[in-house]
């Protein structure tokens, strides 16, 4: 607990009702997080009140804080213009920074003449011009060297000048892929107009590029200048190579970029593909620590990932909603010089590319856990499907198995990270009076459980509550367990799996409305192993029960044999088949088998076999 909370709290409410910038400081004046809002006394009050509804990530933040410091401006947008910019300036711990292990890459411009364009980490000074930054290094090599290749440009070490020959020129010069500078022969201008062409590629793409050497190839036809149409021609084709190799093609819509976010726990995983002249170019993955909710992060990342662009395309998909959606639609218009509209698609091809994106956030994510892909997608879409803040890390799942309401059992399985943890499955023999109402029985095992997390801290199967419990049953079994939880006074997302006329699971519901599951969804097949599971765990237990009870019968019709014995012949034989198919000899020899008690037994199995 901050002991200057007070303190905070008496300041925060003496802030006034105006648009603003807030500044969060520790007791060393360092910056813990910046943020903006519409009115700075209800935004900064609230972090100094009840921290109920605080996320892990604001309460320690909130510890830390000994003063904070605000600017007042005259809109909302111009408070979210000063935040990005204070974010960038000072790097806050708090605020979503996207920092990840590939660090920025920049093209870099060496001056003239005969410039060269380089891959580079950082920006040095030392007369050279920088493009960028940019996260993906590969792309930036990858995107360089094609451009050097496409336009001939060099990429050797020797001295360029022209009339001053530094050699024969390298293989490049001989496969048409340098203009080789090397022999001194080409001038620097024409030189640079090369170089010229080859950033515009860079910054424009492949599409205006090709309109532009369209244009030039044209009018040099025209002046009769047929070698340099030629060599145009040449590198118009080998662009259109080039891009043809790039198998993702739009249809609608030929610059924009897709946004969406898999979470797992407390983090989350935002993937950004982009997409030029209709082909994508670009895949970057961030991953976001602890967040308050998920549409407040997607409008943070935007605002960090796009302070860091230059390039902002005239569209972006997102996989939901934004936070203040039409404020940051406001500063991205500002950011581009031109209208950049925020979309959430429904259908089409929109929303194949946002699945696209979701999916390889998912296998990104997975990589860096150690899972499947399809799992942390599957843990996504179900927390997406039931509202839920996080993934569900832990799931446990409940059924009830009987034959006619009598031997009633159930079974408790669990699933980590969606996968199953067999150490932490349960067993639970229920009273008989409930064999025939399985809302009952499974009041009666959740109870049980229930109290288990109360009298067993420790306990690997009960200790820790779940994330996520369901139900292999209706709105029976969860209207049941709801009265149990609200007895207990616990919070648990509680849904009941509902199966078709084939027993697979068709819909989750929460005892009042259903939410229906397409063979599509990750979640389906999740969901329908975790139900398959917990019914092949209580039915293989009541079975075991309900035979144990056969053969305990049969055995013990004998006089003489009880229990005790029963056990002992079977421990010797293994099945009841196999003790009838001894001799009286041999079950003569079974601890507590009188000659008489064997011969008694052997004519009772085979008079009753």
């Amino acid at each position: 607990m901050n002991p200057h909370l007070s303190r905070l709290r008496k300041a925060a409410m003496a802030l006034p009702l105006r648009p603003g910038v807030y500044i969060m400081k520790d007791a060393h004046g360092r910056i813990l997080y910046i943020g903006k809002a519409k009115a700075l006394k209800n935004r900064v009050s609230q972090y100094f009140g009840s921290d109920a509804n605080h996320s892990p990530k604001v309460r320690r933040m909130v510890e830390q804080v000994d003063r904070f410091d605000y600017l007042v401006v005259g809109s909302e947008f111009e408070a979210l213009v000063l935040e990005c910019s204070l974010i960038k300036q000072h790097r806050p711990p708090y605020n979503i920074l996207l920092k990840d292990d590939k660090g920025y890459h920049y093209v870099k411009v060496t001056p003239p003449p005969f410039s060269r364009l380089e891959e580079a980490k950082q920006v040095a000074e030392d007369g050279a011009a920088y493009i960028g930054p940019y996260m993906s290094g590969f792309s930036v090599k990858q995107s360089v060297d094609q451009a050097c290749r496409l336009f001939g440009l060099a990429t050797c070490r020797r001295p360029l000048a022209y009339g001053k020959p530094a050699g024969r020129p390298c293989l490049n010069a001989h496969i048409g892929q340098c203009c080789a500078p090397c022999t001194g022969r080409i001038r620097e201008e024409e030189y640079a107009a090369q170089v010229s062409a080859a950033l515009e590629y860079l910054k424009q793409g492949s599409e205006k590029t090709l309109q532009t050497l369209t244009e030039q190839m044209n009018a040099a036809a025209e002046r009769l200048e047929f070698e340099q149409a030629a060599r145009l021609r040449d590198r118009i084709a080998a662009i259109r190579r080039m891009t043809d190799k790039q198998h993702v093609v739009l249809h609608t819509g030929k610059r924009l970029d897709v946004v969406a976010a898999v979470r797992e726990g407390e983090r989350l995983c935002f993937q950004v593909l982009r997409f030029r002249d209709g082909r994508l170019r670009e895949q970057e993955p961030f991953i976001v620590g602890e967040y308050d909710d998920l549409p407040a992060a997607r409008a943070e990342f935007l605002r960090r990932y796009y302070t860091l662009r230059q390039d902002v395309p005239p569209r972006i998909l997102l996989d939901g909603e934004a936070e203040d959606a039409d404020l940051l639609a406001q500063w991205l218009t500002s950011l581009a010089g031109r209208k950049v509209l925020l979309t959430v698609p429904q259908k089409g091809e929109g929303l194949s590319l946002v699945t696209l994106c979701r999916d390889n956030a998912a296998e990104y994510m997975a990589r860096q856990q150690g899972r499947a892909g399809q799992t942390v997608k599957a843990l996504d879409e179900i927390a997406a499907l039931l509202g839920l803040d996080r993934s569900p890390e832990r799931i446990e799942c409940y059924d009830i198995s009987h034959t006619g309401g009598t031997l009633p059992v159930a079974g408790m399985v669990v699933f980590i990270g969606g996968k199953p943890y067999r150490r932490a499955y349960r067993r639970f023999t229920v009273a008989p009076e409930h064999g025939g109402d399985d809302g009952a029985a499974m009041a009666e095992v959740v109870g049980r459980r229930l109290r288990e997390y109360r009298d067993s801290p420790e306990d690997e199967a009960f200790g820790t509550l779940p994330d996520l419990m369901l139900l292999d049953g209706g709105q029976t079994q969860v209207a049941a367990v709801q009265a149990v939880l609200r007895q207990a006074g616990l919070s648990v997302p509680l849904y009941g799996l509902v199966k078709d006329g084939h027993h697979r699971t068709r819909a989750i519901t929460d005892g009042g409305d259903e939410a229906v599951l397409t063979h599509k969804q990750a979640a389906f097949a999740l969901l329908g192993t975790i139900q398959e599971e917990v019914h092949r765990f209580a039915i293989t237990y009541h079975r075991s029960k309900r035979d144990k009870g056969r053969i305990r019968t049969v055995l013990t019709e004998v006089p003489g044999i009880g229990p005790s014995k029963a056990k002992a012949l079977l421990q010797r034989f293994g099945s009841v088949a196999q003790i009838k198919a001894a001799s009286v000899q041999q079950l003569g020899e079974v601890p507590g088998i009188s000659a008489a008690l064997a011969q008694a037994l052997h004519d009772h199995l085979r008079q009753n076999g």
